[in-house]
């Protein structure tokens, strides 16, 4: 019997599709080892975001080359499909699949030997990528990621995802439902709903055509099924997190009081350089009526920093507008320069080490604004889901997003708990 392990770069998404790939495997006779160990076959399941992804792709190649140079290599995911001849030519690189062929992984290993010279490539032109392919992650953890809604019809000026996994397609409600009811039998007790513009549910899987059904008519389903007690909505893009959506969460049974919403820049100059569909004004009353109808409410912010052009000033106005926002927390991202897209034509390029500079500064403010939510809510009971345990300590998360640890007790495991803040 053969081996494999895995190794996923980038984002949620990602996750959930490596562990439907993994099941595929195991179900076909391989045996699963962690990255770390000896195996026959190792998947990296790229991203490519940042520049740090392909740098990271092309030094676990190496990694394994050391650890074991009979076994093969294949790549798969975004970066696969955006640079398939450049991986290809990667020492040892044996297999690298496109958007189109990732999930058909069990095929190409059959009798697929260690590369003599260059990797097999098999990939699609984007455009004609057709169909869903529904995953969710599973692990020791009690929550898992479903993937809901894939590609994406935005053409931000930064952004490669639509050249990676091509036209916004989803899965249908009915599917979501079934996929729901057989993580809730495998005792999942809190699932988020992942996708690349997850806002944009609805559009089929044969060429995007809308269907009669959107993203508030899925969770309105979601919260009348009684498989799974607790879901979160991943990132939802501003102009698409409507009141009727922001009402449905704050009265919902099943969804918790967390919302994460990309902003980018708090500049309305640099957030029309970024091609982005909306305004700061927007943003911030998407804020202000999230937080009237649920005051408890943890609020994620994703921002970029350094985008061509983004001088001191627009990067100060950034700031402030981050600074008099009631949110929980920042992702911060130093913006890279991706091939293919608009930003990497633009004037006024930022240097590294500027960058840098204002990554750890909204980093700082970030922290600052997590102590705050915190202490917020110190003394409140409120309800906590406990994961697995490790080096004596169980984890887990409250309703709004609060991460709690206690020292282990094996009764907390997988359980939801009213627990003091």
């Amino acid at each position: 019997m053969k081996s494999v392990a895995f190794h996923t770069l980038g984002c949620k998404l990602n996750f959930s599709e490596t562990s439907a790939i993994a099941r595929v495997l195991e179900n076909d006779g391989f045996v699963r080892k962690e990255f770390e160990e000896t195996a026959d076959v190792y998947v990296i399941n790229t991203c490519s975001v940042t520049d740090n992804a392909d740098k990271e792709c092309r030094s676990l190649v190496r990694r394994i080359q050391r650890q074991a140079p009979e076994a093969v290599v294949a790549i798969i995911g975004c970066y696969a499909q955006l640079k398939p001849k450049e991986i290809a030519q990667i020492e040892g690189v044996d297999l690298v699949l496109g958007a189109s062929e990732k999930f058909n992984l069990v095929h190409h290993l059959k009798d697929l030997s260690k590369a003599e010279n260059e990797a097999k490539v098999f990939s699609c032109d984007i455009e004609e990528l057709e169909g869903f392919y529904g995953t969710y992650s599973l692990s020791d953890r009690t929550r898992t990621f479903l993937k809901v809604q894939d590609g994406c019809d935005y053409n931000c000026s930064f952004c490669t995802i639509p050249l990676a996994r091509g036209h916004s397609r989803s899965n249908t409600i009915e599917g979501v439902l079934a996929q729901i009811h057989e993580l809730g039998a495998k005792g999942i007790k809190e699932i988020v709903l992942t996708g690349i513009n997850l806002g944009d549910f609805g559009k089929g899987n044969d060429g995007g055509k809308r269907r009669n059904e959107d993203f508030l008519d899925l969770i309105r389903a979601i919260d009348q099924q009684d498989a799974v007690s607790r879901f979160r909505i991943s990132s939802i893009e501003p102009n698409l997190l409507t009141d009727e959506i922001i009402e449905f969460v704050a009265q919902s049974r099943n969804f918790m009081p967390h919302f994460h919403i990309p902003l980018q820049s708090g500049s309305d100059e640099i957030l029309g350089k970024m091609r982005r569909r909306y305004k700061t004004d927007l943003y911030k009353s998407r804020i202000e009526k999230i937080l009237k109808e649920i005051p408890h409410a943890c609020i994620g912010v994703d921002v970029i920093v350094g985008f061509p052009g983004e001088t001191d000033e627009h990067f100060a106005e950034t700031r402030q507008f981050l600074l008099d926002l009631d949110i929980a927390y920042l992702h911060v991202f130093t913006y890279s320069e991706r091939a293919n897209t608009l930003a990497e034509t633009m004037d006024g390029v930022v240097p590294i080490k500027i960058r840098q500079e204002r990554n750890k500064n909204l980093r700082n403010l970030s922290f600052q604004k997590s102590r705050y939510f915190h202490n917020m809510h110190k003394g409140q009971f409120r309800p906590v889901l406990f994961e697995s345990e490790k080096e004596g300590i169980i984890e887990g998360y409250s309703d709004n997003y609060i991460r709690v640890k206690a020292l282990y007790d094996p009764s907390l495991e997988n359980q939801i708990i009213d627990w003091k803040i």
